[in-house]
């Protein structure tokens, strides 16, 4: 059995001022700092193998304080647990999309990466992670939008997924060719 931990990075300014990120490079902010170190604190009794992260900064600065905690030497990153690319609304509010390209802004060209990209690579990683990695007990760290559109496509089940907080940890297992989720979108540890 293969066990999966999926975790969302720690608050940025960003976070906070409602704009999406996307693909920009948007760091932690103090806040979030903590919660990835009360996360790390909350996993470091538990046997983790390996962690991974998203090539954004959030997401490898929330995995390196989690890994310093586990004591685990290195962060693997991927490319491919990214967050969703938002095109030309990176960087905006919801409010600011509405006033820039109207309620319908949603159903315009506006360069974001479609579910479909998102999903595919994100699907391709699990399977090449099972191939890599089976048995082992891995930790990803990544954003919201993905973590959301990849339990859609594993855990149809769960369809709507709910939006994801900020270092929540959602554990899967594969077992048996199916996945289970033991775990959704907690943060016990910020309490």
């Amino acid at each position: 059995m293969t066990q999966i931990a999926i975790i969302r990075h720690g608050t940025t300014s960003w976070n906070k001022a409602g704009k999406l990120q996307g693909h920009s490079d948007i760091p932690l902010d103090e806040e979030g700092v903590q919660q990835a170190l009360k996360l790390g604190q909350r996993l470091a009794g538990e046997p983790w193998d390996l962690v991974y992260s998203s090539h954004l900064i959030r997401a490898r600065q929330t995995a390196a304080i989690i890994a310093q905690e586990l004591g685990i030497d290195s962060v693997i990153e991927d490319n491919r647990i990214g967050e969703a690319g938002g095109g030309l609304i990176e960087g905006t509010t919801e409010a600011e999309r509405v006033e820039k390209w109207g309620a319908s802004w949603k159903l315009l060209d506006l360069g974001m990466e479609s579910n479909a990209s998102v999903v595919g690579r994100g699907v391709a990683f699990i399977q090449d992670l099972l191939t890599e990695n089976s048995g082992k007990k891995i930790l990803l760290v990544t954003h919201g939008s993905f973590i959301r559109q990849l339990l859609d496509a594993l855990l149809p089940a769960m369809h709507p997924t709910p939006a994801m907080k900020n270092t929540s940890i959602t554990r899967l297992q594969f077992s048996n060719e199916n996945w289970h989720c033991e775990l959704f979108n907690c943060v016990s540890h910020l309490d």
